[in-house]
């Protein structure tokens, strides 16, 4: 991954959500996810309900569900986050 990718990545969920969020929040969000995050839906639900206030946008339960039940047929880690960024971007 380039080094700016993180900065795009970022800069496309701002524009596509219309927010500003920043790099320091990401950050402070990111350093509480691990491996067990992934694996345990109910901190996998908490961890979409704290993206989704830090954008200040409501998502609706169904949507947690598909991104929940996404997640876990890919078997996304925390290494790939990026994957995951992409995939929310594209909905």
């Amino acid at each position: 991954m380039s080094k700016g990718t993180p900065k795009d990545i970022l800069g496309a969920i701002n524009k596509k959500t219309g927010k500003s969020i920043s790099e320091s929040a990401v950050k402070k969000l990111a350093s509480g996810v691990d491996a067990n995050t992934m694996k345990n839906e109910a901190e996998l639900r908490k961890l979409i309900k704290q993206v989704a206030d830090m954008a200040n946008i409501k998502v609706p339960d169904g949507a947690i569900n598909d991104i929940v039940k996404a997640v876990k047929a890919s078997g996304l880690s925390p290494s790939n986050m990026e994957s995951l960024v992409k995939m929310m971007l594209k909905k």
